[in-house]
């Protein structure tokens, strides 16, 4: 019988946020105003709630993602030394 190697965590979060929040493959300075790089973010929500979300996306004719990236850009702006 094999011995099983030590399981390591789901996922470790680097010390560096940054590091945390950019990915390796991403683009960085003057590329990635060209590049369109977006990364895939999973929440949860009641069904109630994401029907609620849906309806105010049909309603005011974009997509749940579109709707939801105009609000997050709306509470999250860009601070001084952020790349846009």
């Amino acid at each position: 019988m094999s011995e099983r190697p030590a399981r390591r965590g789901f996922a470790a979060r680097p010390a560096d946020p940054e590091r945390w929040v950019r990915t390796a493959g991403a683009p960085s300075g003057a590329a990635a105003a060209d590049a369109a790089f977006t990364a895939r973010l999973t929440i949860d929500v009641t069904p109630d709630q994401r029907g609620r979300i849906k309806i105010a996306a049909f309603r005011r004719g974009i997509t749940v993602a579109d709707m939801l990236r105009e609000l997050l850009a709306r509470e999250f702006p860009p601070t001084s030394g952020d790349q846009p």
